[in-house]
């Protein structure tokens, strides 16, 4: 008996057929996309067709991830997938895996091996990149020396900071030589030291015109560059191997002058905020000083210091006249006993008797030299430790051994001689030899021995 197939089951036959025949599983199909769709889920719907015959396409969004062009309908592209059969329409369709435009298949296949294969080595590590000099004294640029991307680059940096020099290194940016000039000129700059940051780049073009950027040559030059190395290829949608290996990536070459250069009219506005900040601080520190020295300089003690030796100087003659009347009273009385002695001598004027008085006399009188000696160097010594004490009292002289005098900062500035005086956190000016010291009270202490605190 014939046996009879439902649809469904028609169509899971022909999807078997379909699903087992390796050629149909990874299979590259030519043509031009018509009724391109992508809706809110992101996947991408068209169809694939050519002068006879069409098919349709579905490109899930977890492979629209890889795509390096933008697809829209009159596009010619090679699709790369398999062949599946849609069971509820019953139609077959192919999956997308990669799509590629029409006439870079080769370029592009030979494009994602250089890539997989550089990776592969680390060249595109982030731990291999150099940081960007933050005021580059001298820029290079490696690209053509006619084009649009040029002349805007130039444009950028003299706007923004003209003081930076510029190089060009001309070089061709397509065709058969470009990608040995640009290695050459990449090179060139490194080798050198030409440059504190170059800028490898062109304008936009296809993905055929951008390939020498693409190239092993030019990838590993950039690589091995001791100079940091922006690329500036083509618009923010083109991607080259250059970017992936240069140190910064630029969406285009203006975008790679701003990245290279600091903005020369915003840090002259902070460096003349700056200044104005720096002009006040330091006007409002001279009005402080001298607002300080006013007030020091027109203390009595500094405006007339030798006052503060006047009751010394007088104390001083005191003692010397105390001294002078000492001696002299001294002195008269030893003499008018001498006197009296020669009166008692010329009376009695026994031979015997005044040349023992005189020998007493002489011995006397020697006696009381040595003893008037003796006194007055022990007045000269009273008298050098008067001074000395003097000395001591001198208020100058006890500052410049290191001491301090501690006055407050109320307005009655008066001395500080006890530390009930104070509590923690007044304000106190201590005066020293050479000047003054505004301090402030961190903590009052009874016993310096004990430390027991107030």
């Amino acid at each position: 008996m014939e046996r009879v197939l439902s649809v469904f089951e028609l169509t899971q036959t022909v999807k078997t057929v379909l699903t087992r025949t390796p050629d149909l599983q990874n299979v590259s199909v030519r043509g031009e996309i018509s009724n391109f769709s992508k809706p809110q889920s992101g996947h991408l719907y068209f169809t694939l067709k050519d002068a006879l015959s069409r098919v349709k396409v579905v490109m899930f969004v977890s492979r629209t991830r890889a795509l390096r062009v933008e697809l829209r309908d009159g596009m010619s592209v090679v699709v790369k997938g398999s062949i599946d059969v849609f069971e509820r329409s019953g139609e077959y369709q192919m999956y997308a895996d990669e799509i590629v435009p029409d006439g870079v298949g080769a370029l592009y296949i030979a494009y994602e091996q250089l890539k997989e294969k550089l990776q592969a080595e680390g060249l595109f590590e982030a731990s291999r990149k150099h940081a960007l000099p933050t005021f580059p004294t001298r820029i290079a640029l490696v690209t053509s020396p006619t084009g649009a991307a040029v002349r805007d680059m130039l444009t950028t940096l003299g706007r923004r900071f003209p003081l930076t020099e510029v190089v060009i290194v001309p070089v061709a940016v397509q065709g058969a030589e470009a990608s040995v000039q640009i290695a050459e000129g990449i090179r060139l700059i490194s080798d050198h030291n030409l440059a504190d940051v170059m800028i490898v780049g062109r304008g936009g073009g296809s993905f055929e015109e951008l390939f020498a950027f693409s190239s092993e040559l030019v990838v590993r030059a950039i690589a091995s560059s001791r100079i940091p190395v922006i690329s500036a290829v083509g618009h923010e949608t083109d991607v080259t191997l250059a970017d992936f290996v240069a140190d910064r990536r630029a969406p285009t070459p203006t975008g790679a002058a701003e990245l290279a250069t600091p903005d020369g009219g915003a840090l002259l506005h902070h460096l003349e905020q700056a200044q104005t900040r720096m002009t006040s601080t330091v006007t409002l520190h001279i009005k402080q000083a001298h607002a300080r020295f006013e007030r020091v300089a027109s203390r009595q003690v500094l405006a007339e210091p030798l006052r503060a030796f006047d009751g010394f100087h007088q104390r001083v003659d005191h003692l010397e006249r105390q001294l002078d009347g000492g001696v002299k009273g001294r002195i008269s009385g030893a003499v008018r006993r001498l006197d009296g002695l020669e009166l008692r001598l010329s009376k009695s004027a026994p031979f015997d008797r005044v040349a023992q008085m005189r020998r007493t006399l002489d011995h006397l009188t020697e006696r009381h030299e040595r003893a008037l000696q003796r006194f007055l160097e022990a007045a000269h010594q009273r008298i050098t430790r008067a001074n000395a004490y003097l000395e001591l009292l001198n208020p100058l002289g006890v500052l410049d051994r290191g001491y301090a005098v501690v006055q407050s900062r109320k307005k009655d500035e008066q001395v500080i001689t006890s530390i009930a005086q104070v509590q923690p956190g007044d304000a106190v000016t201590l005066r020293m030899m050479d000047g003054t010291l505004d301090c402030q009270v961190w903590g009052v202490f009874d016993d310096e021995a004990t430390g027991e605190r107030r």
